[in-house]
């Protein structure tokens, strides 16, 4: 069944505890069922055919996971380009990213229902959070465009009956000072509801500005969300969301190339004042024929503000600034439900983007500001299958339909259009060798959207075509309770078309196109397992090979480089010790080497971070909590960003204490 509603059932607390037993992810001598709807409808994790990683809230607590950058790296073959700025943060996934002038993603993220189409606001503080999925591979069938590599889907804490707060105050490294909030109430028992989350974040740079004194990149946001949640009988489940972002940052965390580490004379000050929004009505009815009705309908609204020096003297030479309004309208309705032994869903999406966009880029010979409105339309019917066909085989069968429109109005040039159809199938066989194991073999397309380059007036505003993508993937996984452990092996080959890139079209003057194809082939594998009661270890590692099969920019020849950003090896380890009344936790994560351009010239070493964290509970409401970030003080600096003109730091060793109050 679809909809999670509550009412005064039991029901959904088992699921609440089943979910909550993340907690530790196979409780020893506990056989932990994990409920995930990666396919928008329940299924167990071990029945799902394909590459998917879950995380409770509670567990992103214990690992003090506080960002998605963070919880990237405990995921095969998942990461983020460094970029240095919060709020814009490009996924990496399977070895897909995109470019920062595409206002598109090679990963969808997903917040109850609602989808980040841009890298502009793809960031979560990960607050209230019951349960993360990453689903690894081309989901276009389900989700529609920009889901190329994957979908982060996120699912927010529902209020019920039963009264919450969770309050954390914490100190750390760099004068950081951090208040958490995650409460909710019943309003009126058995039918309303009330649910805050949210945060307050504020630390002192580590960047020091000679010129004018102090740090350059002090930090500062707070985001926040609430729910009134209303189940007027049993069968109805309406929430309505509202969600704020905001950050009051100094500099972006870059350097000269050549500079001492750490230290700028910028005279022009940086800072980013960006902020987003999001409302949402989710409305779920289970009606008598057992059939599962679910809509959700939203309005997403992203400023990305920022001003940034780039040569990072005293002169005025160089700086860029954007001043964004990325706008998001968006309706989803679907049906599900069971056909004797079968199960099947069908749905409609449609959604309409409006982009305001002025970017200016000061040069020691002149100022200029480029001034465009992106226009888009998105209109798609999508449905699945999943067929019984033995007691052991299995068959799903899926696909979208989506017709795009997008409009380009230049302020010093006419409008102009483009229209792409895209049909994006699915299939998958999937085999039940031995109870809790299956084995799976899958077939799916998926694509990036296309668009036009708003900056590159140069040359009228160039248009580029959706990026597509076959996949092929095979896997096992399952659970074997008797031994305490859980795992999963994925093995697939990606052949991407129409490659979106960025090119020189004209002297000095680049824009994106489709002037590669590639190749992406790789092997993921994680495991979940307790020795004894106490001890328990886990471990991932992704291996991705990423290569152009054709790129040509000018006279240049990349043929079989690296696709920026993407690195060949991930991987993860972690050792938890849980005790009668207390734990720790520590983990080692290595995100591999990447070229920070097509030419493979400029490179970001390999680099491994050890955390380590600890928490005892002095009573039943009050947790003491302290941890240690990059414990080594490892440096991965990105040196030679912005071709090779820009360092992005990484950040030093952070060291911080928690106090929790629950009830």
């Amino acid at each position: 069944m679809e909809n999670n509603i509550v009412k005064k059932h039991f029901s959904y607390k088992v699921a609440s505890l089943v979910l909550s037993g993340l907690l530790c992810p196979l409780c020893y001598g506990d056989d932990s069922v994990i409920i995930v709807t990666a396919d928008k409808t329940e299924q167990r994790l071990e029945d799902v055919p394909g590459s998917i990683s879950t995380f409770s809230g509670d567990e992103l607590e214990r690992q003090n996971i506080e960002d998605l950058e963070t919880l990237a790296r405990k995921t095969p073959s998942f990461s983020f380009q460094s970029t240095g700025q919060s709020g814009f943060n490009p996924p990496v996934v399977r070895g897909l990213t995109s470019y920062a002038t595409a206002f598109s993603s090679s990963m969808l993220m997903v917040v109850d229902g609602v989808p980040t189409l841009a890298n502009q606001g793809f960031e979560n503080s990960l607050v209230g959070v019951e349960r993360v999925e990453v689903l690894r591979g081309p989901q276009s069938a389900l989700y529609g465009k920009n889901a190329e590599g994957g979908v982060l889907n996120i699912y927010t804490r529902q209020p019920d009956n039963a009264p919450r707060m969770h309050l954390d105050g914490e100190l750390g490294s760099r004068n950081k000072h951090v208040v958490r909030l995650d409460a909710a109430h019943p309003l009126i028992e058995d039918t309303l509801y009330i649910g805050v989350a949210g945060q307050f974040r504020e630390q002192d740079g580590f960047i020091h500005d000679r010129y004018n004194g102090g740090w350059a990149d002090d930090r500062k946001s707070y985001d926040g969300r609430a729910v009134i949640r209303w189940t007027p009988d049993d069968k109805s489940d309406i929430s309505l969301r509202y969600s704020h972002l905001n950050y009051r940052d100094g500099a972006s965390l870059w350097g000269s190339v050549s500079a001492p580490r750490y230290e700028v004379s910028s005279g022009t000050p940086g800072w980013n004042r960006s902020e987003g929004e999001t409302v949402s009505l989710d409305i779920a009815h289970h009606f008598d024929s057992g059939i599962s009705l679910r809509s959700i309908t939203a309005k997403t609204d992203y400023y990305d503000k920022l001003k940034q020096d780039s040569d990072f003297m005293p002169a005025e030479r160089f700086f860029m600034q954007r001043d964004y309004h990325l706008s998001n309208l968006s309706q989803e309705l679907r049906l599900s439900g069971e056909q004797e032994e079968a199960r099947w869903l069908i749905g409609i999406y449609a959604d309409k983007t409006d982009n305001d966009l002025s970017f200016t880029n000061k040069t020691p010979l002149k100022v200029k500001t480029t001034n465009s409105a992106l226009e888009g339309s998105s209109l798609s019917l999508f449905g699945q299958w999943l067929q019984p066909i033995t007691d052991e085989w299995s068959l799903t069968l899926g696909g979208r339909i989506e017709h795009d429109q997008i409009e380009i109005k230049p302020k010093d040039s006419s409008a102009k259009s483009q229209r792409w159809q895209q049909f994006s199938p699915k299939v998958s066989l999937q085999y039940r060798w031995m109870p809790e194991q299956n084995l799976y073999l899958s077939y799916s397309e998926g694509f990036r959207a296309g668009g036009y380059d708003p900056f590159a007036s140069t040359v009228n505003y160039p248009a580029y075509s959706p990026e597509k993508v076959r996949s092929y993937e095979t896997g096992i996984k399952g659970l074997i309770a008797p031994i305490h452990l859980r795992y999963s092996v994925a093995a697939y080959y990606m052949q991407i078309n129409d490659m979106q890139v960025q090119q020189f079209v004209a002297p000095g003057v680049t824009s994106i196109t489709n002037a590669a194809t590639a190749h992406s082939s790789g092997l993921e594998a994680s495991l979940e397992y307790w020795l004894n009661e106490q001890w328990s270890v886990d471990g991932t590692i992704g291996l991705n090979r990423t290569r152009f099969e054709r790129y040509r920019d000018g006279n240049n020849d990349y043929d079989g480089n690296k696709n920026p950003y993407a690195p060949d090896l991930t991987w993860h380890i972690g050792v938890r010790y849980d005790a009668d009344n207390w734990y720790a936790n520590a983990s080692l994560d290595s995100v591999g080497s990447i070229y920070l351009d097509p030419a493979n010239k400029y490179r970001r070493g390999s680099y491994q971070l050890l955390n380590m964290s600890a928490s005892y509970p002095v009573n039943q409401h009050i947790t003491l909590s302290a941890y240690a970030q990059n414990v080594t003080n490892k440096h991965y600096d990105a040196v030679g960003f912005m071709n090779g003109n820009v360092t992005v730091y990484s950040p030093p060793r952070e060291l911080g204490m928690r106090v929790s109050y629950e009830f």
